[in-house]
C-alpha cells in the first residue's frame, strides 16, 4: 500500500528510522520550508502499528491508499 505524510524537517531523521519503504521513501519540499512531504510503499500488514508510531514522531496529514500493482 502507499503512504503519504507531512513532517517537520527537524523530525525527519527520527521518522526515517521507523519508516519502511520498498527501497527508499520519496521526500518532497513543501511551500513551508520547515516541512517536507514523504511518499512511500509499505506492506499492508504494517500500517495498523506503523501509523500511530508515525503520529508519535510528529507526522501529520497521513494518507493510506491501496495500490493496484507493484512491479519489482
Amino acid at each position: 500500500m502507499g503512504l503519504k505524510l507531512n513532517i517537520e524537517k527537524v523530525k525527519l531523521d527520527a521518522l526515517l528510522e521507523e519508516l519502511p519503504a520498498l527501497r527508499n521513501p520519496t521526500i518532497n519540499r513543501l511551500t513551508d520550508e520547515a516541512w517536507v512531504a514523504i511518499d512511500t510503499i509499505i506492506d499492508e500488514k504494517l500500517s495498523r502499528e506503523l501509523i500511530p508510531a508515525l503520529k508519535a514522531h510528529g507526522a501529520e496529514g497521513i494518507i493510506e491508499y491501496p495500490l493496484n500493482k507493484v512491479v519489482y
